[in-house]
């Protein structure tokens, strides 16, 4: 099976870090060009340097239309229509439903789920405004979290995003069916990355992985072969799917 992104222009949501960072230097590394979206600007500039002309570093707020709507007009500038979205940017605020300022409440529903919904929609449109449905080439990458499939306590709001994502996932693929778009999710497991690095390090965190029935975190190079494979032209007759990869951490 042929999982070579050669020619395909992609854009990545939130990969100033974690899994958008990594899924940016593997997608430059299989042939992609890479347009990398986020508000750290300052680390956008350094890994863009680092991956060279096949990197396009754009300031990208995906609660803000506005911002996403420029940076795809920027990434059309430079290369043509984006033919592949990875909206992966997200964000957790830990607290109980009883005790979490509505403001928090707010911001993990905005980049959560709204910024997803926006990132995707825009690329869909111009997807189908090039003509996509001629060739089918079109790919989709929501990034969720097997906190979707999961109760727990203290990530109420980040979980229940996280769930909606998946079914926006069937929705949209739904809705783009005929248009040449296919879109998927992918849902990882608990994966070392700065967004919850410190919570892994304490003695809570290391009892939540000495309680997975492999005693492990996942380690984020799973993802490669799954989100590879939805980016690229092997997976023509996949859409609407939801992919969980997280060691067994969820069953």
């Amino acid at each position: 099976m042929e999982l070579s992104l050669a020619g395909r222009i992609a854009l990545i949501t939130g990969a100033s870090s974690g899994f958008g960072e990594h899924f940016a230097r593997l997608f430059v590394r299989e042939g992609a060009r890479v347009v990398i979206g986020a508000r750290r600007v300052e680390r956008l500039a350094a890994l863009a340097e680092e991956l060279g002309d096949a990197a396009l570093a754009v300031a990208m707020d995906v609660t803000d239309e506005a911002s996403i709507i420029a940076a795809y007009d920027t990434a059309e500038a430079k290369w043509g229509t984006v033919d592949t979205v990875v909206a992966n940017a997200g964000i957790a605020i830990a607290g109980r439903s009883i005790d979490l300022p509505l403001d928090d409440v707010g911001k993990v529903i905005g980049t959560n789920f709204t910024g997803v919904y926006l990132t995707a929609r825009e690329g869909a449109r111009r997807m189908i405004g090039a003509g996509f449905k001629q060739h089918g080439r079109g790919r989709v990458v929501l990034i969720g979290s097997i906190t979707a499939e999961m109760t727990g306590q203290g990530d109420s709001a980040y979980a229940a995003t996280k769930a909606a994502v998946a079914h926006l996932g069937r929705q949209f693929a739904r809705e783009w069916v005929r248009q040449g778009i296919n879109v998927n999710t992918v849902q990882p497991g608990y994966v070392r990355t700065e967004i919850d690095g410190e919570w892994f390090d304490s003695e809570g965190g290391k009892a939540q992985i000495a309680a997975f029935h492999r005693k492990r975190m996942c380690p984020i190079e799973a993802l490669d072969a799954p989100v590879l494979l939805l980016a690229s032209d092997a997976s023509a007759h996949i859409t609407g799917s939801t992919i969980t990869v997280d060691d067994g951490q969820v069953l």
